[in-house]
């Protein structure tokens, strides 16, 4: 029989379970480390933004904005969006706080939720959380190879095998206007072929049906013109420098392997030239687990001077998922050193101070259910996972004692003086 009183998270979130907190923090540590190991330091944007914000940044026909955002108005008539993507946000505080006049490039990473009205489904949830990195103020092809290297130092730190970075230039905007017309010529002869929403995205943004997912859209776009051959000479000389570059990470990272994806154009409008995903190898596991790309336009197109940029955003879910599959590693859980068991009041009343001071001397301690047998406070303290199990009761009051009873394997129980630093000096 269903309760209907119940109430569930809503459709497309999910909660992040203290048995599924290892995974993270280990994901989200090695994140950080990766990051400060480049130079880069952390930036905190809000939540929500304006959403002229993203309307300008991420782009009016964008399937973000058309369909994706979770945009309201406040109390003041505001219009706010939740936060869909990492990228426009710190563009915005790069501008607004003047970080043009440090040291350039600037370069910031974030570990932060964002927001989409999207299809759930594996990996992928309306609430989900992005590891990202942006270099901002540097248009030289080095700092996009420094890019796509932290994206591989960081999958290898976290044991991930098995990963292909596509890579493509999508040029400037001048160039990016002359394909999109060869674009819309191709794919007008097999219009009718396509399915309605590739049609309108015919119209008014043909490079979009190179990212669609319909497999028939996809066969078409094999035959279709590449990018590469619209490149200005400037644009060429970026992409000719950027793969010299790439290529010497092979002899620091003999797995690392890319290859040159025709039909990769991302799905925002502030990217320019530089545009990567790293992908799995195996075809049953995700299409993606991350990408990015140069995005020059953006700083300007949002108030600022013209700065190029760079960078990339990882799902954490996405990560986690591809970690879970190839079975790379095992959590390991933050188990208590000590589980206090006391038995009657006043062996409760004096662990009080015993526990407090554990706890300050730098001993993890969690205390068994007081009203229980010693049996029941037994079972607990086994259950916890703690290392040792602590005893005290009238007989160790009386002689000023506590025992210690080891949990994780067949060692003596012993006495020890009924104090914190005693104790303190055995279990750590």
């Amino acid at each position: 029989m269903t309760n209907n009183n119940i109430l569930n998270a809503p459709r497309g979130v999910a909660d992040i379970l203290p048995t599924e907190q290892p995974l993270w923090n280990h994901v989200r540590a090695i994140a950080r480390r990766t990051a400060k190991r480049f130079g880069y330091t952390q930036i905190d944007t809000p939540i929500f933004e304006s959403t002229t914000l993203f309307k300008r940044g991420v782009g009016d026909e964008t399937d973000i904005v058309q369909k994706e955002m979770y945009s309201f108005e406040d109390l003041g008539g505001n219009p706010l969006t939740l936060r869909p993507e990492g990228t426009a946000p710190v563009c915005r505080a790069y501008i607004q706080h003047g970080m043009h006049n440090l040291l350039q490039p600037v370069r910031l990473f974030y570990i932060a939720p964002m927001f989409r009205f999207d299809r759930p489904q594996a990996g992928r949830y309306r609430q989900h959380h992005q590891f990202g990195c942006e270099a901002i103020g540097d248009a030289s092809p080095f700092i996009d190879a420094e890019i796509i290297e932290i994206g591989w130092h960081y999958i290898t730190e976290l044991n991930i095998s098995d990963v292909t970075v596509r890579i493509n230039s999508i040029g400037d905007p001048d160039s990016r206007q002359i394909y999109s017309a060869k674009l819309q010529q191709h794919f007008s002869k097999y219009e009718n072929d396509l399915p309605k929403l590739d049609r309108e995205r015919l119209e008014r943004s043909p490079l979009r049906l190179l990212d669609s997912k319909d497999e028939t859209t996809r066969n078409i776009s094999a035959d279709a013109p590449h990018s590469l051959d619209f490149l200005s000479q400037e644009a060429m000389q970026h992409w000719e420098s950027l793969l010299d570059t790439i290529e010497q990470l092979k002899s620091v990272y003999p797995s690392f392997n890319y290859r040159i994806d025709h039909t990769l154009v991302r799905g925002l409008d502030y990217y320019n030239r530089t545009v990567f995903e790293f992908e799995p190898s195996d075809s049953g596991s995700q299409t993606s687990l991350f990408g990015g790309g140069r995005y020059d336009p953006l700083i300007s197109t949002l108030g600022g001077n013209a700065t190029p940029g760079v960078g990339f955003g990882s799902g954490i879910e996405r990560i986690i998922l591809e970690l879970q599959r190839q079975e790379t590693m095992q959590p390991k859980f933050d188990h208590p050193d000590v589980a206090m068991i006391c038995m009657g009041d006043n062996a409760a009343h004096a662990a009080v101070s015993l526990v407090a001071g554990l706890r300050k001397h730098k001993v993890s301690v969690v205390t068994a259910p007081t009203s229980r047998s010693m049996k029941a406070q037994m079972r607990y303290a086994n259950q916890s996972g703690a290392t040792y199990a602590l005893i005290l009761g009238n007989r160790e009051l009386a002689n000023r004692k506590v025992s210690l009873k080891p949990l994780r394997n067949n060692d003596d129980q012993i006495d020890v003086d009924l104090s914190p630093e005693a104790v303190a000096k055995i279990v750590t």
